[in-house]
């Protein structure tokens, strides 16, 4: 069968993924969306980017909505991304987190990773979680204590992060040695996270563009190199979200080179070893 795309079906499709998740694409991308969606249509026999748009909407077929979601989501990521926020979390929140707990301020620590992909980076936080305890000697705060869920609007991105289980290219973007060894096990040419910090994430499903954000539950929030994704529009509905989620003074850190420039409202700006992050307001 031939297949065949015009501006209307670019047009509609990339209106439809918009509307859905958030992900702007602009018209220099068609043909990046095109080829990520040309398996989709001889799946349902059909031969345009029109064809599936109706097939999708106007047959209300959420199977093929969500398959046209799994086809874009950006599912790319790195170990332990950037420096800052994991000196921020060693040097800052956790032992702000440990004298709280320990003078009976707080009872646990309740951490989020909005848009995990294949869990490098909720993983990365139970790592960091754990190396910080164990080598500070700190054994009176129970690692259970600290609460980790990593959520991301990809069901397949979230199979393969609950699985703990990467390959050679995956597991050397980012990841130092001394984790590698610590709490890997190499089987055959995979790399396989130990049972003990798997067990410290939960994953869900989440779409951040949602309305049923959670109401000042978590203490930190990580929403990183996503909103770079993101139309204009959906940016301020994302961040409203996560100021929602967050309890007063909870920590949100977005990516080195996303902007958030209307932070005022609901956060304050705060600087540490050239890094920046916003605490939501009181």
């Amino acid at each position: 069968m031939k297949y065949y795309s015009s501006a209307t079906g670019f047009a509609m499709i990339q209106q439809l993924i918009e509307d859905k998740c958030g992900i702007a694409l602009s018209k220099e991308k068609s043909y990046l969306l095109e080829n990520k969606l040309s398996t989709l249509l001889p799946q349902y026999g059909l031969s345009s980017l029109e064809e599936l748009y109706l097939k999708a909407c106007l047959e209300e077929n959420p199977e093929i909505i969500e398959e046209i979601i799994e086809a874009v989501a950006i599912n790319e990521t790195f170990w332990f991304r950037d420096k800052t926020p994991w000196q921020i979390i060693e040097d800052i929140l956790l032992p702000d987190f440990i004298r709280q707990y320990r003078n009976s301020f707080k009872d646990g620590l309740k951490i989020w990773s909005a848009a995990c992909s294949n869990g490098q980076e909720p993983y990365s936080i139970a790592m960091c979680v754990n190396r910080f305890l164990r080598v500070n000697g700190i054994t009176d705060v129970p690692e259970n204590k600290i609460e980790i869920l990593a959520t991301d609007i990809s069901k397949q991105a979230l199979l393969k992060a609950a699985a703990g289980e990467y390959d050679g290219i995956s597991i050397s973007r980012g990841l130092e040695d001394q984790y590698k060894f610590l709490y890997f096990s190499k089987v055959g040419r995979t790399w396989r996270l130990n049972e003990e910090i798997k067990r410290r994430v939960n994953f869900g499903q989440f779409n951040l563009i949602g309305r049923d954000y959670p109401y000042k539950q978590y203490d930190i929030i990580f929403c990183r190199n996503v909103l770079i994704y993101f139309s204009g529009r959906f940016k301020k509905q994302v961040m409203e979200g996560m100021a929602r989620a967050l309890k007063p003074g909870g920590i949100l850190f977005i990516g080195s080179s996303e902007l958030f420039e209307d932070y005022g409202k609901d956060f304050s700006m705060e600087q540490y070893q050239n890094g920046i992050f916003y605490r939501k307001k009181e």
